[in-house]
């Protein structure tokens, strides 16, 4: 009888706390909503940030490539004296103007004195001047280093457009795969709860009905068992909720700053349709997508680059001429004379070429490799995106059959509890029609944030997701 007793109380007790959990009140919380959530990161994320320095890196290397045709000063003075002795003073200055083909304009003035001047550098009193051409003849004159680097700071700044792109691409993909997630795990929480409150319900109900001699203690003890099986299951699912909430605030920053969520805060509910549903595209080169484009200007650059080391098959032929205009007192400006110039020319050129023509068999299978992996990227991405496809009509059908089995496991739970309230049913029952219902709702979820999934790698892989 004392043991009977104590059966009761104990069970009184289990049946208050259960109602203590059951009945607390859910607080007031915030939603944050998918598009605030990407205007934040597409402010106030490092990596948006970093994407558009790309822009600057961009107009550096084309500054840095026109560098190479801006005029040069060059000058130098030089004087030696000894015993009260000039031995000699020279002075030099030359300005040159270089050109993107292999011809560079050259003016200077020279001015030598003293006892030892050698003689090819004499100049007269007032000095000399002179203005003229260097041209490389064979090598260089129209593919050369300088016209080159300017060809590929272009290209460059087109590479830079296509990277900038990736990295917004992959961010917000990365970001919206997170709040998906997040949402998941949420909602999954809210069912968890439900689930809680149900067992927690018919816990009490069959606690009451066995304090009334209608029940076992069995069955009350089997129903508070599928109680604390429901809790367990929604502390489970609650380190996963803490999991996604960390991946969603990874992305949230506010002036280089990092952004802690609420506790309250949720997303919005998974029903919405947050990501825009793409139709279908036809068989295509794909040739606006940024992977495409940056492996095509990748190859461009290539290409540049083989063109000049190609170039260096040639002999190097420098030739130079320059008027002289001599400047004397008695005469205002510098006399010109056809017969006084400088007249040159160097030439260069390896015998076995060993060094060129490996330079330009490296350079052919560089491009080689890089056309590879273009038509491999091609070819991946329109997979992808018809897979991609094929899966989201795929997962639109379950959704129906889905809503309308958990509309069914709702009927055929409420029925089951009617028979349990008239005694024509058991706790075990009750729970599997429970649990069924439960798990259709949890799977119904996860297809429905599957789907957006897909539709976020069907927009990814098309290069949809972002539009600028």
């Amino acid at each position: 009888m004392k043991k009977g007793i104590g059966l009761k109380w104990t069970l009184v007790l289990m049946g208050n706390v259960a109602c203590l959990i059951s009945l607390m009140a859910q607080p007031d919380s915030t939603v944050l909503t998918y598009q605030e959530y990407l205007q934040n990161i597409r402010l106030f994320h490092p990596v948006a940030r970093q994407a558009d320095l790309k822009y600057q890196f961009a107009d550096a290397e084309m500054l840095k490539a026109k560098g190479k045709l801006d005029p040069e000063l060059i000058s130098g003075w030089d004087q030696k004296q000894l015993d009260d002795q000039l031995y000699y003073s020279k002075f030099q200055a030359k300005l040159k103007l270089p050109t993107a083909l292999g011809i560079g304009v050259v003016g200077g003035y020279e001015r030598t004195d003293g006892l030892y001047v050698n003689p090819e550098n004499t100049t007269k009193d007032y000095g000399l001047w002179q203005l003229g051409v260097e041209v490389d003849v064979l090598q260089g004159l129209v593919v050369n280093e300088r016209r080159t680097a300017v060809q590929k700071a272009k290209v460059f700044q087109q590479l830079t457009l296509s990277e900038r792109q990736i990295m917004i691409n992959e961010l917000i993909y990365n970001a919206s795969a997170a709040y998906l997630n997040w949402q998941q795990y949420i909602f999954f929480n809210d069912i968890r709860e439900e689930n809680v409150r149900l067992a927690a319900t018919y816990y009490q109900n069959t606690r009451e009905s066995y304090l009334n001699g209608e029940k076992t203690a069995m069955d009350t003890l089997e129903a508070f068992i599928a109680y604390q099986e429901a809790v367990t299951q929604q502390q489970k699912n609650q380190l996963d909720v803490t999991k996604a909430r960390v991946y969603v605030e990874n992305h949230l920053w506010y002036n280089d700053e990092p952004v802690t969520l609420q506790d309250d805060t949720r997303p919005e509910p998974y029903q919405n349709q947050i990501l825009p549903v793409a139709e279908l595209l036809p068989d295509t080169t794909l040739s606006s997508h940024p992977v495409i484009l940056a492996a095509i200007n990748k190859l461009s650059l290539l290409e540049i680059e083989q063109r000049l080391k190609r170039e260096a098959y040639k002999p190097k032929l420098t030739v130079r001429y320059s008027p002289l205009l001599v400047t004397d007192k008695d005469i205002e400006t510098p006399d010109f004379s056809i017969q006084d110039y400088k007249l040159g020319m160097n030439l260069s050129m390896p015998l076995l070429w060993r060094s060129e023509r490996g330079d330009v068999q490296s350079g052919e299978l560089k491009i080689q490799d890089t056309q590879l992996e273009l038509g491999y990227k091609r070819n991946e991405l329109q997979n992808k995106i018809r897979n991609s496809w094929a899966q989201q009509l795929l997962l639109q059908d379950q959704l129906g059959l889905l809503t309308e089995n958990v509309s069914n496991y709702k009927r055929l739970m409420e029925g089951e509890l009617e028979k349990f309230r008239l005694g024509e049913s058991s706790v075990f029952l009750l729970n599997k029609r429970q649990e069924k219902y439960i798990e259709g709702q949890l799977k119904m979820v996860e297809t429905y944030i599957k789907r957006q999934l897909e539709i976020l790698n069907y927009l990814y892989f098309s290069n949809r997701l972002v539009v600028e």
